[in-house]
């Protein structure tokens, strides 16, 4: 068995968290788990991606183009800029709110529901979270509430509970009650 995770989104947005989250909760189902994120981005509020392969033999952590089973992303754009790694049946989870990455500052401006409807044409499988109501808790949770939506939809190899589990485990005390709260958020937003 091979699962291979695509993450995607800005600096600031928690995808780098995310992927250390869907890592800790494979691995305590006794999957072996290779992760790589591109960090540097993440400070500067540029484009961040992660790689997160689930799976009995992994040699390498990269995912190679065109091999991915499910692409999480946080902002539709940066969806859009990682769909070549999503495989032929590969699902998409994406936020429908818009984030400018720095790196665009001199683009024009672009619409999500553009970067959507492009999704809608290139992905076999597209589920779309309402950004607004995911952040009516806290901007802050945006990515744990993805991660309760994408567990809820069946995309990993694991169940939501084990997810969710993981969370005390993972996260400050002091943080994890509102995680909590927005991962249920997720999940019933699905």
């Amino acid at each position: 068995m091979m699962f291979n995770l695509m993450i995607a989104g800005v600096g600031g947005q928690g995808t780098v968290l995310a992927s250390k989250l869907i890592a800790a909760a494979a691995m305590k189902k006794g999957f072996n788990v290779r992760t790589t994120e591109t960090i540097g981005m993440a400070q500067r509020g540029g484009c961040v991606f992660g790689h997160c392969r689930i799976g009995d033999e992994i040699f390498s952590p990269l995912i190679p183009l065109g091999s991915a089973n499910a692409l999480i992303a946080f902002e539709p754009a940066e969806a859009v800029r990682q769909i070549a790694f999503l495989g032929k049946d590969g699902v998409v989870l994406v936020c429908n709110r818009a984030v400018k990455p720095v790196t665009n500052l001199n683009a024009a401006e672009y619409k999500a529901s553009d970067m959507i409807d492009f999704l809608k044409a290139n992905a076999s499988k597209l589920i779309v979270v309402d950004g607004q109501q995911l952040e009516g808790q806290n901007a802050k949770t945006l990515n744990v509430s993805l991660l309760g939506a994408a567990a809820q939809s069946g995309i990993f190899p694991f169940d939501a509970d084990t997810l969710k589990d993981i969370l005390p485990e993972m996260l400050p005390q002091r943080f994890l009650e509102m995680n909590l709260k927005a991962y249920e958020l997720g999940r019933k937003l699905v």
